[in-house]
């Protein structure tokens, strides 16, 4: 069970990963992406989309 709770976090966060590098963001505060908590990677992804669907409104 450990293992495959690890292995749901780790592909989340490689995807989130993924989608934050397409939408340019590579690092913040001196921080890269692969030192982010899954949380903060998640806050940055729906803070990203949230800024693209304003951006698409207008």
């Amino acid at each position: 069970m450990e293992n495959l709770l690890r292995k749901a976090v780790q592909t989340k966060r490689q995807f989130l990963i993924n989608k934050l590098i397409q939408s340019g963001v590579y690092k913040k505060n001196n921080k890269h992406l692969y030192e982010w908590t899954l949380t903060e990677l998640e806050q940055e992804y729906n803070t990203s989309i949230s800024d693209n669907k304003k951006l698409i409104v207008k």
